[in-house]
Formats: C-alpha cells, sequence, structure tokens
C-alpha cells in the first residue's frame, strides 16, 4: 500500500553517510547503548541488550516505525520493520550488499571501478563538504566525520614532525589534500594521488589557495590514479582511511605494495574490526539513506599488522580515532 511505501522511502532517507567509516560511540547518549559497548569491550554482547542498541541508533535518526513486525537480519538480531510485502521490499532497498552489488554491475563487476565512479560523482560533493572547515551545508553526522578525520590527520602530522625540507613523501588516496597541504607547506616533497580526478583537482585548488603568500611551500604533484598504479620510491608512504574500501583478500597485497614504495616509514590508518564495531557498522547499514555508498570493510589490527611485519616493518606507534560516527586506528611502521 502507498502508505507503507512512503514509510519505507523515510526510512531508506536516513542518514547514508552511516555506510562508511561510521557508526555509533561509546559516547552514545543511551544507557543502554553504553551497557552494550561495556560488555562489548569483554567480547560478549548479550541478545538481552542488543535490540535496545538497535532502537538507541535508530533514535540517532527518527523514521516512522512500518510495523511492529519484526524481520531477522543478517547479524542474528531482530530489527523492527514492515511485514509481508513491505518487509520484503525494505529487505531489498536497505541490504547494503544487494545495492553495492547492483554499482559493481553499473561498473562492469568491477568494485575498485565503482569506488571510483562514486567519488568522482555523488561521493565527491558529499566527501568535499565534509572535508571543507567552511563548509556549513554539513549535517551533525557529516560534521562529527570531519572531526574525526581531522583528529586522525593530526595525529600523522605530529608523527611526521615539523622539519620536512628535502622529504619525499607519497599520499595514497589523498583525497582533497588534507594531508598532502599541511605536508607541503611544511616543505615537504609530497606525491599525492586519489581515485577520484575530482578529488585530486580539488586538492590542487585547496593547495594554491593555502600557499598564496607563504615561504617555503613546495607544490605537490597531484595526479588520478588508484593505489594499484602508483609506482616509484619515497621517505615515507601514508594511506590514510583508504584501507575500508578493501576487502581482507586484498589487504595484504595493498600492504605489500605500499610497502614498495616506502624506503624508511610507512603511516596507514584503517578501520578496526572487534566484535563492537562490527556490530555497529551493521546496524548503520540498515540504514542506508537515499544515495549510494561503497563498501565498507573493517580490519583486525593483528592481521594488518601481520602484513606489515611481512614486508620487513615493524610498529612503533600507534593511536585510535573514536567519535560519534568514525573510528579510526593510525599505525606508524618503520623498515627493519
Amino acid at each position: 500500500p502507498e502508505p507503507e511505501r512512503q514509510t519505507v522511502t523515510d526510512l531508506q532517507g536516513r542518514r547514508g553517510e552511516l555506510t562508511m567509516t561510521l557508526a555509533m560511540a561509546p559516547s552514545s547518549t543511551s544507557n543502554s547503548a553504553r551497557a552494550m559497548h561495556r560488555s562489548a569491550a569483554c567480547g560478549t554482547l548479550g541478545r538481552a541488550s542488543v535490540p535496545r542498541a538497535v532502537r538507541a541508533a535508530s533514535r540517532l535518526a527518527p523514521a516512522r516505525a512500518v510495523s511492529e513486525d519484526v524481520v531477522q537480519m543478517a547479524t542474528g538480531f531482530g530489527a523492527v520493520v514492515g511485514g509481508g510485502a513491505v518487509a520484503r521490499f525494505v529487505q531489498g532497498a536497505t541490504d547494503p550488499e544487494v545495492r553495492r552489488q547492483q554499482m559493481a554491475d553499473e561498473a562492469g563487476g568491477d568494485e575498485l571501478r565503482s569506488v571510483g565512479d562514486y567519488f568522482s560523482g555523488e561521493g565527491f560533493q558529499r566527501w568535499r563538504r565534509i572535508y571543507d572547515d567552511e563548509a556549513e551545508d554539513v549535517n551533525k553526522v557529516q560534521k562529527d566525520i570531519r572531526e574525526g578525520h581531522a583528529k586522525t590527520i593530526d595525529i600523522a602530522l605530529e608523527w611526521f614532525g615539523q622539519d620536512l625540507d628535502g622529504v619525499t613523501v607519497c599520499d595514497a588516496g589523498c583525497g582533497t589534500g588534507s594531508l598532502t597541504i599541511p605536508l607541503a607547506l611544511r616543505g615537504a616533497q609530497v606525491s599525492a594521488s586519489d581515485i577520484s580526478a575530482p578529488m585530486a583537482e580539488e586538492a590542487g585548488r585547496r593547495y594554491e589557495a593555502a600557499a598564496q603568500g607563504r615561504q617555503g611551500c613546495v607544490q605537490p604533484n597531484f595526479e588520478a590514479k588508484d593505489l594499484e598504479r602508483l609506482s616509484g620510491s619515497y621517505d615515507t608512504v601514508a594511506c590514510l582511511d583508504v584501507m575500508i574500501h578493501y576487502p581482507d583478500s586484498k589487504m595484504e597485497g595493498m600492504v605489500g605494495h605500499l610497502a614498495s614504495m616506502a624506503q624508511n616509514r610507512m603511516i596507514i590508518s584503517f578501520a578496526p574490526k572487534t566484535p563492537y564495531y562490527s556490530f555497529l557498522k551493521r546496524v548503520g547499514e540498515l540504514f542506508p539513506g537515499k544515495s549510494k555508498a561503497t563498501r565498507a570493510y573493517l580490519h583486525a589490527e593483528e592481521d594488518v599488522e601481520r602484513a606489515l611485519v611481512s614486508e620487513g616493518f615493524r610498529v612503533v606507534k600507534r593511536d585510535m580515532t573514536a567519535t560519534n560516527f568514525y573510528f579510526s586506528r593510525i599505525l606508524e611502521a618503520v623498515r627493519v
């Protein structure tokens, strides 16, 4: 019926950013969510607490309830949605795998190409605003992501230090230049690339604006290129918030390729795979929003570190950024 279909449309219209590096954080205002976090930290998720957490998550972006019927989702827990034909419609419309497989099919079955298509179109417009501190047309979720990403960038910049004259850096997946620009302003010679040409072009424009009237800056080399086609040799290879687009089966190869270009050091960040974050990611995927998004992969820290060790690197620093809708583990590894 039309009223139920409209309600489903409202459900789809929730914040789509919950499908990327997004999740509820332990700072949720819900007591039940905080209780779930405490149990998750111990490696357990009580079945009684999970439905309450789902309800707490839904209050972040309220939508009308379709009915009181319960449909079992892939998590093994229940989510309150419509019954009968409406339930099937909701599952088909909101199942992240269905939506993202459609994106891959549109790109000829190439998931990497679908990522590039997303960040060259609709995704570029969204993330350009998120990464622009002066942009005001962002919602509460997007602003939280902006702040979380900025914290990760600040950690990396602190590890780089101030005196970067003559230091060569590869910024793989530079986005709009959040890391590249401050490094170049400190004198580093940065080769910055992104799978999205609009992203790389935007980064170039932002560098020109930031460098105007300043001394000691070094013009970065911006180019549109996917990670697999990068080459060269650099003092440091940085790759922040990019691994989320790579499944476990490709993560080791990604780390290996980056390591082959790093003479001395690697700085990488990723969304960590834990029972708690895995559950919250799945909750976020139940509210995909109108816009399409790419798959978001979490990675176990021990797996990432093992891949670094196998390439002759040792982790010497690690840190974590966790806001309400953004979580990222960052590692610094040096060649041994």
